[in-house]
Parts: C-alpha cells; structure tokens; sequence
C-alpha cells in the first residue's frame, strides 16, 4: 500500500546586512545569501516535509511548527523533517522515496547534491538512492528570476509499515 503527497515552499532571500547562511537539503552553501525565516529557511526540506505530512493527510510543516513559536526559531530543517518522519512512522508509514526540484536563479547545486541528498536519506531513515533533488531555473521570470528568492516542489511515497512504530529512525 502506497500514499504520494506533494510539497511545495518559497523563501525570500534575507534583507540586507541580515547575515544568514544559505542552507538547502541540509547543507550549507558558503558565501551564498541565505533565505529569510523562521527556521534556518530550507526550501528543499521544507517542501520535503510538506510532501511526507500530505501523503498521510497531517497538514502542513506550519501546523506542526508554526513561526510563531519560539521554539522552532532558527531550527534546523534538517530536524524538523527528523520529527515529521517520527509523525509517519507513528501512523504506521515509512517514507519510500522523495524528489525534490529547487527553483532558483542560483546557486548552482551540482557540487552538493550528494551532500543534500545524504542528509535527507538519513533523515527519513532512507539511503540517497531514494532522494532525488535537481534544479531548475526560472529564466528571469518573476521574482524567482530576479533572484529575489527560492522556492522549492517536492514528492513524497509513503509505504506501510507494519506493525506501526513509535517514532524513531
């Protein structure tokens, strides 16, 4: 038994002289401009946890984690999808496989798309052979092409896992 959901996030780049590092599937990207938040702003995992939270019908990473919460401020979104995957496997569903495309003027990805992809794996409890990320860009078009910010659509399949766990990887 399968259950896909889809994802999607977007970030603004962070304001001038606001000094945030640009993280993206769990790395981190030197001396690119990072993307204002609540947490660290990962689009790819935030959209990643958005996919996995709808295929099982969870809401949203918001509803989970609202920004209005002090306690999730400036978290790492690699541990928020730590804590969604643990929400999967309590309903008794393990994540099978993502796939994310990021949606960017820059950087380019290339270089660290194993390190992305390790990271997600070992979040979900996977290995990188079931996370796929690439990119594409948006060509100048809109505020994604002025380089204004990032914006992420991801895929998730959940399978059963039996019996259901009580969290945990």
């Amino acid at each position: 038994m399968y259950r896909v959901g889809i994802g999607y996030d977007i970030h603004p780049l962070a304001g001038d002289g606001e000094e945030r590092p640009l993280v993206l599937g769990g790395a981190i990207f030197p001396g690119e401009r990072g993307l204002a938040g609540h947490s660290d702003a990962d689009v790819i995992v935030h959209a990643v946890c958005d996919a996995l939270l709808g295929a099982l019908a969870l809401g949203d990473l918001g509803r989970h984690f609202p920004d209005t919460s002090p306690a999730w401020k400036g978290v790492s979104s690699i541990r928020l999808l730590e804590r969604v995957v643990d929400l999967v496997m309590k309903k008794g569903w393990r994540a099978a496989n993502v796939d994310a495309t990021l949606i960017a003027e820059r950087p380019k990805i290339a270089p660290m798309v194993d390190e992305m992809r390790t990271a997600i794996a070992k979040a979900i409890g996977s290995n990188a052979g079931a996370v796929s990320i690439k990119a594409t860009r948006p060509e100048g078009i809109g505020v994604l092409g002025a380089s204004g910010g990032m914006a992420c659509l991801a895929i998730a399949t959940v399978t059963r896992s039996y019996p259901p766990s009580s969290g945990g990887r």
